[in-house]
């Protein structure tokens, strides 16, 4: 005996809907801004810290000036007149103040035996140091 099974027809329940998944995407997407982000941050890293190490001509330059020693007159007009040379073309004072500078360090250059300088050089150079903005 087979028994007959009736269907009811269920009137309250929707059929199933296919739903569109689009968390894939989402979360490939937030993956790849991340990615970038920390690519960046590297970035910047790598170039803050290799600028922290790169070789600073004009304030070697600067260090050098206030390290000369004018015990040596003859040496010391030479560093003085290359290391200032560095320097010279910041502004038009440091310029004159250059010039007037090296004019004043001649009678220490070319010369076998020179006398010890001047306070009035050394005070130029003290000058021409107080204006140098490293």
């Amino acid at each position: 005996m087979e028994e007959k099974i009736k269907e009811i027809p269920i009137h309250d329940i929707k059929p199933l809907v296919e739903i569109q998944e689009y968390s894939l995407y989402y979360f490939s997407a937030l993956m790849i801004l991340a990615a970038l982000a920390i690519a960046g941050i590297v970035y910047l890293l790598v170039k803050y810290f290799k600028s922290k190490k790169a070789f600073n001509v004009r304030k070697e330059h600067f260090k050098l000036l206030a390290e000369i020693d004018f015990g040596d007159a003859k040496k010391s007009a030479y560093d003085i007149t290359l290391y200032g040379a560095t320097f010279k073309n910041d502004t038009l004072r440091h310029l004159d103040i250059y010039e007037e500078l090296t004019q004043k360090l001649e009678e220490y250059k070319y010369k076998k035996s020179v006398n010890e300088i001047n306070h009035e050089v050394k005070n130029y150079v003290e000058l021409y140091r107080g204006m140098i903005d490293v």
